[in-house]
């Protein structure tokens, strides 16, 4: 059996499934950090464990880069909070721009969403 060249796991399909997954979720990453963000503040680590958990990013490495970016864009903003002794751990909170930002984004997502659906039920 010939090896199919987009194949780099050695299973048929998997190499490239990966890799379609991984660039979606590297895509969406920042809007699932301001959905969760619009529930209620985290700080880092938790909402790194949240998107890992949910398979929505692959490490916790990928999540601290991008608060800082949405940080600086002023999407998010940042407090430190000690509760009962444990050392201070910096809370995220979404500012009035990153949730203007999340609504931009569910609403393009929506219709692109349903879009992309109506042309795969065509095939």
């Amino acid at each position: 059996m010939a090896r199919d060249p987009d194949d780099d796991d050695g299973e048929a399909g998997g190499g490239r499934e990966e890799r379609i997954a991984a660039n979606l979720r590297k895509g969406l990453l920042e809007h699932c950090v301001l959905a969760l963000l619009a529930r209620r503040d985290h700080y880092g680590l938790e909402l790194a464990d949240d998107l890992v958990g949910r398979g929505l990013t692959a490490s916790e490495g990928s999540v601290y880069p991008l608060l800082a970016r949405l940080r600086d864009a002023g999407a998010v903003e940042t407090r430190w909070e000690s509760l009962d002794g444990v050392r201070p751990r910096r809370y995220y909170a979404l500012t009035t721009t990153g949730r203007e930002q999340l609504s931009t984004f569910t609403r393009v997502w929506r219709q692109t969403s349903d879009q992309v659906d109506k042309l795969l039920e065509e095939i």
